[in-house]
């Protein structure tokens, strides 16, 4: 049986600790240290999950920021 290719994923801009930490909990993923930065560690289809998450996480919080701006 071949074993599935493992990945790694680049953590953006802007993603805070309470993102990093649901990803590690939430996801089957690891998160390893580099020398430019931490990485996520996965399968491809998972980190294609964890890349919509943080996608959608990051968008929410602009539109927070963004109503929060109007008051």
């Amino acid at each position: 049986m071949e074993e599935e290719m493992m990945y790694e994923m680049r953590i953006p801009a802007g993603v805070t600790e309470s993102m990093v930490a649901h990803v590690v909990r939430d996801f089957d993923v690891e998160l390893k240290p580099t020398e430019e930065g931490p990485i996520f560690y996965g399968k491809k289809e998972v980190l294609e999950n964890v890349q919509d998450y943080i996608v959608k996480a990051l968008n929410q919080r602009l539109r927070e920021l963004e109503e929060g701006g109007k008051k």
